[in-house]
């Protein structure tokens, strides 16, 4: 049997970063489930936003939530009135602070080109499957978007589930390019979305290979 790994945990520390940066042993639980709710919330709020990925960042008595979205106008609205709106909503879902007071910033950051994001990639692929696109058709559309872009080495999509609405469940992938999942140093973007389609749910996930990190 094989044992497979997230690319991404894989590769922390070599390649990649982690998307909560803080450090604090005493409040550990309650600052995992804060991170919990403000993603889980940010998710269904910003369903159609374009986020690509949420960080969260912790200091004394602060908390900075970096959005990444391709859609930064959507998010912050006419006059900032969007992103006011969605931080007073933080707020109220957060617990009030034990000791103290908590200062909480938004910081939304545009991403420019959407086709160099596994994240966004993945869930345009999932968007077109539930508007009933055939999955063949979709896997080539985000293929050579993807592969469109020279700094883009490789890339890899499947798509696992009762594809075209049949009975039996199957998975079928397509790939272009080179991607090394077992090299550290190889810098890999990787993401999983889900279709909810009327006779199920599809899976689709997403590599994309950006080259190698030489420290």
């Amino acid at each position: 049997m094989s044992h497979k790994v997230h690319p991404k945990v894989y590769r922390l520390r070599d390649s990649s970063d982690w998307d909560s940066r803080w450090l604090n042993k005493k409040r550990l639980p309650e600052y995992l489930e804060e991170d919990f709710r403000i993603r889980e919330y940010l998710g269904k709020v910003l369903k159609e936003g374009g986020v690509e990925k949420i960080e969260i960042e912790r200091f004394p008595g602060k908390v900075n939530i970096l959005i990444n979205t391709a859609r930064p106008g959507l998010i912050i609205g006419r006059g900032g009135k969007g992103a006011e709106d969605l931080k007073k909503a933080l707020e109220k879902i957060l617990p009030a602070p034990k000791i103290g007071k908590r200062d909480l910033k938004l910081d939304i950051r545009e991403v420019k080109n959407p086709w160099t994001s596994a994240s966004l990639a993945a869930q345009w692929a999932a968007q077109q499957l539930e508007k009933r696109v055939g999955h063949k058709r979709v896997m080539k559309q985000v293929l050579e978007k993807i592969m469109a872009n020279r700094e883009m080495q490789g890339a890899r999509i499947e798509i696992s589930g009762r594809l075209g609405g049949s009975e039996i469940a199957r998975r079928e992938w397509l790939k272009k390019g080179r991607l090394p999942r077992q090299t550290l140093r190889a810098i890999i973007d990787y993401h999983l979305a889900e279709a909810f389609c009327s006779y199920g749910v599809i899976g689709v996930k997403v590599w994309i290979y950006k080259g190698e990190k030489f420290v």
